[in-house]
């Protein structure tokens, strides 16, 4: 087809029809086509608006469309598009380097650009097996760390990694604090007691020659589960007393999104690593880890690039993302997860099918479950992953309203808006909430 022929959708039918003629068959769909979005709306081609709660998976941390980020990457456009960052230096790039050193939890100091969460994780492995001499690391049961080979490994989930293997080797998983799934755990409330499976993994699945601890501080695809300050604490004690370095993954953690630049402050964490991604630029593809000085020079001339990572454009967007994070966004995410907590409280006491409702600032998870049967670790029902997409899909058809579906067993609604949504637009989203449960419930 000559670029003469070419002619745009104008529908949505148009374009999942060449999504399914040209697309490769492993995209996933929401039915929602995008045509455009602003704040917290998107619309499709055929003129239907909906509101979004989930940001395209928790990227659009300062709204669709954000001003201040649209005219930094059009001026960045208009001087360079690129020139790679590792070749050629530039102001953009730099800039945004100190200003993570800044915002970064303790003494992380040095950053690498790269161009996506999984990139960020892969590097942070790497730079954490130069720095220790060591090659074995341990992740997560139920974690999420990316879906290239070396990340994909450190992926708690076989769902992900079907027909993959093998993947990189060296790689044990212990326990995630999933207290509403625990048998270790009273009420459902994490006593911490299942981070010492860490010491007992490193004695049975290693060889003692650990380079690193990868976590997530708030568990995102795993269904939005946080732990508590002494399950942090004591992971951190376990992975430096074996001289490790502790990885914060906080791809999806990060730029405002609990309340916090970051994530790990809420647990007084500085990991000797930290990943980032999504939010970082408000869309524009961009990956970073970075590391205390001492760690990050382990890495040599060589060791490690990337061609697009740190692009100026994105690495402008970036900046802009922080000024507006910094300038009210992240405080009025506290507020608002302190309303959250209550409203969404409410409805786990009003129907049984809500299972659990857990979260910090903007990032919520709503457990749905069938209250008739046992779950497969027998201290809690039954998780219910049908309803989950039913109340995912009533949302959309009638509310237009747009939410995630996840979980390790896919049953948990994902609240994730752009951190710019307003209380009414959070109110309509819970009504809605409550008018599907409702519905699925008669």
């Amino acid at each position: 087809m000559s670029g003469q022929d070419f002619n745009p959708p104008h529908s949505n039918e148009a374009v999942l029809s060449q999504y399914d003629e040209h697309m490769m068959p492993i995209w996933k769909t929401l039915n929602v086509p995008v045509k455009r979005a602003e704040g917290c709306t998107i619309e499709d081609y055929d003129g239907n608006e909906y509101l979004d709660i989930f940001a395209g998976i928790s990227v659009t941390n300062v709204g669709h469309g954000n001003e201040a980020v649209v005219d930094a990457a059009k001026s960045q456009l208009e001087d360079f598009v690129h020139g790679c960052s590792y070749v050629h230096p530039s102001e953009p790039v730099a800039n945004l380097a100190e200003e993570i050193a800044r915002i970064s939890p303790g003494d992380l100091q040095k950053t690498f650009f790269c161009n996506s969460g999984t990139e960020a994780v892969e590097g942070a492995i790497k730079l954490a097996r130069k720095y220790t001499g060591s090659k074995e690391v341990i992740a997560l049961e139920m974690g999420f760390h990316g879906r290239t080979l070396g990340s994909l490994a450190l992926t708690g989930n076989k769902s992900y990694k079907s027909g993959m293997a093998p993947t990189l080797n060296d790689v044990a998983h212990t326990a995630p604090p999933y207290a509403y799934r625990c048998s270790r755990c009273d009420s459902g409330v994490c006593g911490g007691d299942c981070a010492d499976q860490l010491e007992k993994i490193i004695g049975t699945h290693t060889s003692g020659d650990l380079a690193a601890v990868v976590i997530e501080p708030i568990l995102g695809e795993a269904g939005i589960i946080v732990p508590t300050d002494e399950w942090i604490r004591t992971i951190q004690e376990i992975t430096h007393d074996h001289d490790a370095l502790l990885i914060a993954d906080e791809v999806q953690t990060g730029y405002g999104r609990t309340g916090e630049m970051f994530a790990s402050t809420h647990f007084d964490l500085v990991p000797d690593i930290l990943t980032q991604a999504k939010g970082i630029a408000n869309g524009l593809p961009l990956g970073a880890f970075t590391a205390r000085e001492e760690i990050a020079n382990a890495f040599e001339s060589g060791d490690h690039l990337s061609t697009f990572g740190g692009n100026p454009v994105a690495c402008a967007a970036a900046l802009a993302a922080i000024e507006e994070l910094e300038d009210g966004i992240i405080e009025s995410v506290r507020a608002k997860g302190k309303w959250m907590r209550s409203e969404l409280n409410a409805l786990q006491s009003e129907f049984d099918a809500v299972g659990q409702t857990r979260g910090l600032g903007l990032m919520w998870g709503v457990e749905m479950i069938d209250s008739t049967d046992k779950g497969p670790m027998g201290n809690a029902a039954a998780p219910a992953p049908d309803l989950a997409a039913d109340i995912g899909t009533y949302l959309r058809e009638e509310s237009n309203v747009v939410i995630g579906v996840g979980g390790y067993y896919k049953n948990v609604l994902r609240f994730q808006p752009p951190l710019t949504i307003s209380r009414d637009q959070l109110k309509r989203a819970l009504s809605a909430l409550r008018e599907a449960l409702e519905a699925q419930s008669e």
